[in-house]
């Protein structure tokens, strides 16, 4: 059975990094420089010390300690001694921004970047789908630092540290340098990113309709593609193999009426009524429908014949949602979004699982904007945008 994707934005950028080191490399950049350990000088400190000193040119960084127990550690540090090849760590006080910067040398950066993207996979897993978006681990050739405070972090962006990413629904937006990392599924960059907007600034908006721009972007910096990439599939059998059973747990799946018109007070589907009336082609439901307990762990699977007509019912369904207080009911479902299909869900383990695969959430709340480093794109109706970014 064929399951036909859209390339995704960061497969996409994935596939550009070689061409884009060697046709956007600054002068004199030398094309024999190893991949994975920062930019072209990037620094391989002898000592902790020297490792200081090289920050201290971009950077507040006083008074160096080495002490296990140094209170200025954060109580869940990323790494110790022992662990990712790391042989020495140390903690020194930004002053200028009032935070710290934590040092980790490594004796082998391959393992220590592999050991970063397992503890980011590790939590992933364990339902924080977004750990590791807003990365501040910088990697040189022999050592990381982990800066505390965003402006530090954009100080050093400046440097040839860059900065080490392995949340796979990451995407480096455009106009930032990508470099490939030692570990397949992570990327250097020397991008900074942030919640609350306040890291590097993103030159990318909402992506424009093509076809009302004869095929080509209406600003500057846009793909003329509709899309970054979405998922595809063709059938609800396509559908489920794509989800099940890593994301949205199929095991039990029915689309007979009685079933996709079950619902509880905590299990709500986007799509109200006759299908039809949506642009659906073929829908399905999985959880558990009856039983010992109220129906529970619920997921409505759409393959759809006219998205538009999803996405204008789907915006009236928000919009009405949003009169009382402006947010959305967390029981309400959030619709995920392909080329032609959707997950309703209200569960937001599933829905980071579902990024993750390139889905995007439809969100249509009134002035609505994602912090750079989160996918943005214009939805097939006015008002609405797709995205991979949730307001807490």
């Amino acid at each position: 059975m064929r399951i036909k994707r859209t390339l995704a934005a960061t497969v996409l950028l994935a596939s550009l990094t070689t061409l884009a080191a060697c046709e956007d490399a600054e002068p004199g950049r030398s094309a024999t420089v190893p991949p994975g350990v920062g930019g072209p000088s990037a620094p391989a400190p002898a000592s902790l010390a020297e490792a200081q000193k090289y920050v201290q040119q971009y950077a507040s960084c006083e008074k160096m300690g080495t002490e296990p127990g140094d209170s200025r550690l954060p109580l869940t540090d990323l790494t110790t001694v022992g662990k990712w090849s790391v042989t020495e760590r140390g903690v020194c006080t930004d002053r200028t921004e009032h935070g710290e910067i934590i040092f980790y040398m490594a004796s082998d950066m391959k393992e220590f970047q592999a050991g970063y993207k397992q503890r980011v996979m590790d939590k992933i897993a364990g339902g924080s789908g977004s750990y590791g978006l807003n990365s501040r681990v910088f990697v040189g050739k022999n050592f990381a630092v982990t800066p505390t405070e965003t402006k530090t972090a954009l100080a050093l962006a400046a440097s040839e540290l860059r900065v080490l990413t392995c949340n796979p629904t990451f995407g480096v937006p455009k106009g930032y340098k990508k470099e490939q990392a030692l570990v397949e599924g992570c990327v250097l960059s020397d991008f900074v990113g942030s919640t609350d907007g306040s890291g590097s600034p993103n030159f990318e908006t909402p992506q424009e309709d093509p076809a009302a721009a004869g095929g080509a972007s209406a600003k500057p910096g846009q793909p003329a593609q509709g899309s970054l990439g979405l998922p595809r599939a063709d059938s609800l059998g396509e559908l489920k193999k794509l989800v099940h059973p890593h994301t949205v747990d199929c095991t039990n799946m029915s689309t007979a009426p009685d079933a996709l018109a079950v619902e509880s007070i905590d299990y709500k589907p986007v799509v109200a009524g006759e299908q039809l009336a949506w642009g659906i082609k073929e829908r399905a439901v999985c959880g558990e429908m009856a039983g010992e307990r109220r129906a529970h762990n619920l997921n409505w699977l759409d393959v759809v014949r006219d998205m538009k007509m999803l996405q204008t019912k789907a915006k009236t369904a928000q919009q009405a949602d949003l009169k009382d207080d402006g947010r959305l009911k967390a029981t309400a479902s959030m619709l995920l979004v392909g080329e032609n299909i959707a997950v309703e869900t209200n569960n937001d383990s599933i829905r980071h699982g579902l990024y993750q695969l390139q889905f995007l959430a439809l969100n249509c709340e009134p002035g609505f904007s994602a912090p750079a480093g989160y996918r943005l794109e214009k939805s097939q109706v006015e008002g609405c945008v797709l995205t991979n970014y949730e307001r807490r």
